[in-house]
């Protein structure tokens, strides 16, 4: 029974277009000639044209021949990169891993998530830097960085996985202490902790309805790491302003109350960044998919 499947004999076609000889397509594909020379005929006679010219001499393709190639011309380079992919999905990414990231993100986030990953992925080794500090990537070899303020890179690749609002709050016994301030220019005269890599500066900017407000601050304690910012917050050492992924627990415990609700004091976008590399290795791209899904279900790394 002949076959009606439109892919048969299609290769057999290539290799003879290819080698203009029946002899060395079919050595080149590992068939008899005999098969080679069937599959061919089977598939001038389904598509009811003469597809090579052969004489004992040689073998040439017919117009029909050379049309049907031109449009057969990049199935091939298809085939190869679905053969990559279906590879890819079954192979298991290793290597060694090297990411930098904030610190309050870090020990919040991605110290349980990490562990996740590497139980999941037993191939890979992970170098994690937890640093505030702005890294050049591809200068100092890092594999991915998560950043919430992009500087300017080339040949960088970036994917928002989340964002989280800038939340002003402070701790219930600071609140009965000093008071609660009524606007933004109120907190001046109180306690501010202040996360000094900001580049604005000591400056905090509040929106409410479109009204814009610019607030100067004069910190009472400096850090330059905002998990210790926190920490100095929930021990009632003054008011401070950092993202919900930071923070976001404290206020929904009750550990750390918001202030000035109803102004809000922006957000910030968090990215993964990677160098833009068509051959990237398979772990970053793995870890990267990985980091979207978590953020995703993260109430505090999702706020608008």
């Amino acid at each position: 029974m002949k076959t009606v499947d439109p892919l048969h004999g299609i290769s057999a076609f290539l290799a003879v277009a290819d080698h203009s000889s029946f002899t060395r397509a079919a050595e080149a594909l590992g068939l008899t000639r005999a098969t080679v020379s069937a599959q061919v005929a089977e598939l001038e006679e389904r598509l009811g044209a003469r597809l090579f010219h052969r004489t004992t001499r040689a073998v040439r393709l017919t117009p029909s021949g050379e049309a049907y190639r031109e449009g057969l011309a990049d199935m091939r380079a298809r085939v190869a990169a679905a053969e990559r992919a279906a590879r890819a999905q079954h192979s298991e990414p290793e290597g060694r891993l090297r990411v930098t990231a904030p610190p309050d993100l870090g020990q919040r986030f991605l110290i349980p998530w990490v562990h996740e990953f590497l139980e999941t992925h037993p191939g890979i080794r992970m170098e994690l830097e937890l640093s505030n500090s702005a890294r050049h990537l591809i200068e100092e070899q890092f594999d991915l960085a998560l950043r919430g303020t992009l500087a300017i890179e080339e040949n960088l690749v970036t994917r928002q996985i989340g964002q989280s609002r800038l939340h002003t709050c402070a701790s219930p016994d600071y609140l009965a202490a000093h008071g609660m301030p009524a606007a933004p220019e109120g907190l001046a005269g109180h306690r501010i902790l202040h996360f000094s890599p900001i580049r604005r500066g000591r400056r905090w900017r509040f929106e409410r309805g479109g009204e814009q407000r610019e607030v100067p601050v004069e910190p009472r304690l400096e850090l330059s790491d905002g998990w210790a910012l926190r920490l100095a917050a929930l021990e009632g050492a003054g008011i401070c302003q950092l993202p919900g992924f930071s923070v976001g627990g404290d206020l929904r415990s009750g550990r750390l109350v918001e202030i000035l609700p109803d102004w809000r004091a922006g957000q910030i976008p968090l990215h993964a960044v990677y160098p833009d590399n068509r051959r990237i290795a398979q772990r970053v791209r793995a870890f990267t998919s990985f980091l979207a899904r978590k953020a995703k279900a993260e109430p505090d790394l999702q706020e608008g």
